[in-house]
């Protein structure tokens, strides 16, 4: 990890720090802290930047700060209204508080224009089988 090299050792390297790459790899492996780190450091090359912001509200997620995590998706919506990631995360985290109601629109918006690609697939039938059992309707080979 370039960033937590240049603090503790290969000092004399002048090397390109890509990040946000970085704080993408400490994500995968379950370093959050040190994901946020590097992605608020992303944030600074590139302020307001919708898809670092939207990998900072999942590394607060992950590390159980969600009002901070919602809060920062709210702001992702508020540059780019299409944006399908924070419309999902926002909307598991409001039925995480019981606001089933406030979910539902941010549900419809991901599924409007839902992502492509067998890992996206799996977020995509969560989010549907979600809506559904918000609105009552039934599932596709089971019960509402």
């Amino acid at each position: 990890m370039p960033f937590w090299k240049k603090i503790f050792g290969d000092a004399g390297e002048h090397e390109e720090v890509d990040y946000y790459r970085e704080g993408q790899e400490l994500l995968s492996v379950g370093k959050y802290h040190e994901a946020l780190t590097s992605f608020r450091l992303a944030l600074r090359e590139t302020p307001h930047d919708p898809a670092v912001l939207q990998q900072i509200a999942i590394a607060y997620t992950r590390i159980g700060m969600t009002d901070e995590a919602a809060k920062t998706y709210r702001m992702v919506l508020q540059k780019d209204a299409a944006a399908i990631g924070a419309h999902y995360g926002l909307a598991f985290l409001l039925l995480q508080d019981g606001r089933e109601e406030d979910a539902i629109p941010h549900l419809e918006a991901f599924l409007a224009s839902p992502p492509a690609g067998p890992e996206a697939q799996r977020h995509v039938d969560h989010a549907r089988r979600t809506l559904a059992e918000l609105r009552g309707e039934a599932i596709e080979g089971g019960a509402p």
